[in-house]
């Protein structure tokens, strides 16, 4: 699948509705001809908006990138308070390893960590893990290995599943992110890492903040830090670590008390009061 999948989120038009926008940490990779790290779950909607509501929010880190196995997955990035239900995004998936020790696979998570390599095939991990509808991700590729060349696949964006290798030349692409327009303009998130090749050529990450594998001795290329990328798998180096993630809230300006912790970016988009968390924080309403 190409291109860039759009979930249209014009923030909320009228007093009383939150439309939000909730993506996880992106998972990391490991080295030696990784599989890419999958992106962080990307889950968009609306609520009720509750006067006097606290609506709390957690950002997810994206996952550590290893020389070794294991790389670990991403962390969940929540939205919770009164008129909404719980919005939980799960992270991504660590990408597998090509090297004599499991993991080899790719790990589930939001959206499934690419397959090392060392077998043939080494699964790609299931995305959309837990499960959500609409689905928050997508799975991995498949890595591939043979005594003369070794390739990771790519992990799983939220638009499209990661790429798989074939032949063990060249490295999974990791899969295209999904453009949200909470912010008033088209802006990509939550793609997969690419695989890692060695002696090939790593893979591309997926449009969305998933980082490049890495070929033959480069590293793998992190994800974009507050898009839930995941990170690009090592060549014969380490991993990329996965990008954290991002909670976004679109509220009517005539709604905005201007009560907020944790810092986050406030912008105006037409009718609406975009309020923009890199990290912990409440809103009241």
């Amino acid at each position: 699948m190409s291109g860039i999948m759009l979930a249209i989120l014009g923030g909320a038009g009228f007093d009383g509705t939150i439309s939000y926008l909730v993506v996880a940490g992106g998972g990391g990779a490991p080295g030696s001809r990784a599989g890419g790290g999958g992106a962080g779950g990307f889950r968009s909607g609306t609520g009720t908006l509750t006067k006097g509501s606290v609506y709390t929010v957690t950002v997810g880190l994206g996952g550590a990138g290893q020389a070794v196995v294991p790389a670990s997955n991403g962390q969940n990035s929540v939205l919770s308070g009164t008129g909404l239900t719980t919005v939980t995004s799960a992270g991504g998936g660590a990408g597998g390893d090509t090297s004599y020790g499991p993991p080899n696979v790719g790990i589930a998570g939001g959206s499934g960590g690419g397959g090392g390599g060392y077998h043939t095939p080494d699964a790609g991990g299931a995305g959309n893990t837990p499960s959500t509808s609409p689905s928050q991700g997508n799975d991995g590729g498949a890595g591939y290995g043979t005594g003369g060349g070794r390739s990771g696949g790519g992990g799983g964006g939220a638009g499209g599943v990661g790429g798989t290798t074939a032949g063990g030349a060249v490295g999974g692409a990791g899969g295209v992110g999904s453009a949200s327009l909470i912010t008033g303009s088209s802006v990509p998130y939550a793609g997969g890492g690419g695989g890692g090749s060695g002696p090939g050529s790593g893979g591309t990450g997926g449009t969305g903040g998933g980082g490049n594998g890495g070929t033959g001795p480069a590293a793998g290329v992190s994800g974009t830090v507050n898009t839930g990328g995941g990170g690009g798998g090592g060549g014969f180096n380490t991993g990329g670590t996965g990008g954290s993630g991002v909670v976004i809230i679109s509220i009517a300006t005539g709604s905005y008390s201007g009560t907020s912790t944790g810092s986050p970016t406030i912008t105006t988009s037409g009718d609406n009061t975009i309020i923009k968390f890199t990290g912990t924080g409440t809103y009241t309403a």
